[in-house]
C-alpha cells in the first residue's frame, strides 16, 4: 500500500470527523509508529493540512472542513494523466527509461485507482514509429542546450548523409517525431525525420545567432508540408466518407459546404503528397473537383494501382 493511499484513507476518516490517530493507521495498515508519524508529519508540512490534535477524543481533525488532498475527486485530473502517459507510448516514446520511471511513480503517488484507470484505457495510433532511446535523448540535449546537433542520416530515397544541425523545434506529426533545424550542409532550414537518422551527437554550442524559421515553417497550408499557400484544394466527399470527414479537423482554415449527396471540403494546400494520399484512402467516396492538377495527380495515381491488379 502506498504512502498517499493511506493518506486519503487517512484523510477520508478526518472528513467524517472520526478523529484517527497514529494507532489507526498502524492497525489499518500494519505500519510501525514512526511511519504512521511520518504520514501525518507528510500531510501537515508537505499537503498543507489544516491538522490539530484533540486531546479529549485523542484523535486528529481538520480545522478548515474545506480542506482537500491533491486530485480528490478529480477524475477528469488522473484521466489526463493517464491518457497523456499512453500518448506518450504512442508517440514512440515507451521505451525511454524516463517514461518507465514517470509511470511507475504515478502508479504509486497520483491516486489511488491509477492502475485500474490504465488497464482500462486505449490510446492507438497507426505507423507509429519507435525511435532510439540514445538518439531521442541527444536530441532532446541539443535543443535544450543550443548545441548543434551531428548526425548520420538517411533519406526516403536511402541516401545517407553526414549533417550539422542547428536543431530548433521537436514536432510529432500523425506519429511521427520531426526535427526542425538549420542545415550547415544546406545552408537552409530542413524538417528532418527523426526515425531516419541513424546516429547522433551532441556538438559544441551555437557560433551563429539563432536563426529564425522561415515564414513556411508556419502552419498556413495542410498537413506536414507546410509552407505559402499554392492552391486551394476542393474536394468532394459522399457516403461513409462525408459523414466521417465533416467531423474531423484537417485544417484551421478549412471549410465544409453541405451537399445534397455528401460535402465539399476546401482547404489550402502547398504540397500535393500528403493530401493526394488522404484522398486515395476514401477510394470512390473522394473525387477532386479542383484545382485540376491535383485532379490529374491522383488519377495518374489510381491508373498505376489499377496496374498493379491486372
Amino acid at each position: 500500500m502506498s504512502q498517499l493511499e493511506r493518506i486519503y484513507s487517512f484523510h477520508q476518516k478526518l472528513k467524517a470527523d472520526s478523529f484517527p490517530n497514529a494507532q489507526t493507521l498502524m492497525e489499518e495498515f500494519e505500519l510501525s509508529r514512526s511511519t504512521a508519524h511520518r504520514d501525518i508529519s507528510y500531510m501537515r508540512d508537505r499537503l498543507l493540512a489544516p491538522l490539530e490534535f484533540n486531546s479529549s477524543r485523542k484523535g486528529f481533525y481538520y480545522t478548515d472542513k474545506e480542506f482537500s488532498l491533491p486530485f480528490e475527486d478529480s477524475p477528469k485530473i488522473l484521466f489526463l494523466m493517464g491518457v497523456l502517459n499512453k500518448m506518450a507510448d504512442e508517440a514512440g516514446l515507451g521505451s525511454l527509461p524516463e517514461m518507465k520511471k514517470l509511470e511507475k511513480r504515478l502508479s504509486q503517488l497520483v491516486a489511488p485507482g491509477y492502475e485500474k484507470l490504465m488497464e482500462n484505457t486505449l490510446c492507438q495510433w497507426i505507423e507509429v514509429e519507435t525511435l532510439a532511446p540514445s538518439i531521442f535523448e541527444t536530441i532532446i540535449d541539443a535543443v535544450l542546450r543550443d548545441r548543434l546537433l551531428e548526425i548520420e542520416y538517411r533519406s526516403a530515397q536511402g541516401l545517407s548523409s553526414s549533417r550539422t544541425l542547428e536543431p530548433q523545434r521537436l514536432i510529432n506529426y500523425q506519429g511521427r517525431w520531426y526535427l526542425l533545424a538549420y542545415c550547415l550542409l544546406r545552408k537552409d532550414h530542413r524538417l528532418f525525420h527523426m526515425a531516419r537518422m541513424e546516429k547522433a551527437k551532441s556538438g559544441k554550442k551555437w557560433t551563429s545567432p539563432k536563426r529564425p524559421a522561415p515564414e513556411y515553417f508556419i502552419n498556413d497550408a495542410f498537413g506536414i508540408f507546410t509552407g505559402k499557400i499554392v492552391y486551394h484544394a476542393r474536394i468532394a466527399f459522399t457516403g461513409t466518407a462525408a459523414e466521417l470527414v465533416k467531423r474531423q479537423f484537417w485544417h484551421e482554415k478549412q471549410t465544409i459546404e453541405k451537399q445534397k449527396d455528401g460535402i465539399i471540403l476546401s482547404l489550402p494546400v502547398n504540397d500535393d503528397r500528403e493530401i493526394s494520399m488522404k484522398i486515395l484512402q476514401y477510394g470512390s467516396r473522394a473525387t477532386v473537383i479542383a484545382p485540376e492538377a491535383l485532379r490529374r495527380r491522383v488519377s495518374d495515381e489510381i491508373r498505376k494501382m489499377a496496374l498493379c491488379y491486372l
